[in-house]
């Protein structure tokens, strides 16, 4: 599950890890530090992949009959996502990366649970596998709205002590360019769909405020 993240990203850094070239969304680099389900993400297609684009967080399919479904959404599991029907066509045709410096996971205890930010371990910028749907509305299907979910499967080490399930990662540059190739076939499109390295994420603990979708400031990156 993945039911929270962040997006805190320097363009600079940015710029770095995919290009000089990338071009970012016509509304500006948002900040966002505790993005919640039918807001807006930052993704590349493989449509569009010098684009930097907005889409809906909530997979709507083009046959819902209203947006409602996406909040319900908002993650794939990898496990036998080539035959959902909300998944299968999408894996296909619409793959997307889902940018972030971090996401939050709630770590369960006794008498409770902790949430968790969770980042990558070697400082860079978080690269979750999504998948993307286009979605027009009957009765102003010219005004198509553009949604994704994030792929998750099951945990690496670290991830293990806090949560059964995690966000697909595709860390290295050869993979992300795999993924977003429209021509790959479905196979190899499932490979890539791995658990990722031990060692590849760091976490700790932050206030309890991110449970609450209306707190959406920097103290919510803060160890307590």
């Amino acid at each position: 599950m993945c039911g929270r993240y962040s997006i805190v990203i320097d363009e600079k850094k940015l710029r770095e890890q995919f290009g000089r070239q990338l071009q970012l969304p016509v509304e500006g680099l948002p900040t966002n530090y505790n993005v919640a389900p039918t807001q807006q993400g930052l993704v590349i297609t493989g449509s569009k992949p010098e684009q930097l684009s907005l889409f809906r967080w909530g997979l709507v399919p083009f046959w819902a009959k209203d947006l409602k479904i996406g909040a319900r959404m908002i993650n794939a599991r990898s496990e036998g996502i080539e035959d959902k029907p909300s998944f299968r066509k999408p894996i296909r045709e619409r793959r997307c990366l889902v940018l972030a410096d971090s996401f939050y996971e709630w770590q369960r205890h006794e008498g409770g649970k902790t949430p968790m930010r969770i980042l990558p371990a070697d400082g860079s910028l978080l690269v979750m596998a999504g998948i993307w749907e286009s979605w027009r509305p009957k009765d102003d299907p010219e005004s198509p709205v553009f949604t994704f979910s994030i792929i998750t499967g099951a945990p690496n080490a670290e991830m293990a002590p806090v949560h059964n399930r995690m966000p697909m990662l595709l860390s290295q540059e050869q993979a992300q360019s795999a993924w977003l190739d429209p021509r790959l076939p479905l196979p190899e499109v499932l490979e890539l769909l791995r658990t990722p390295p031990d060692g590849t994420l760091e976490y700790y603990p932050v206030s309890a405020a991110v449970g609450n979708v209306r707190n959406n400031g920097a103290e919510l990156h803060e160890a307590v």
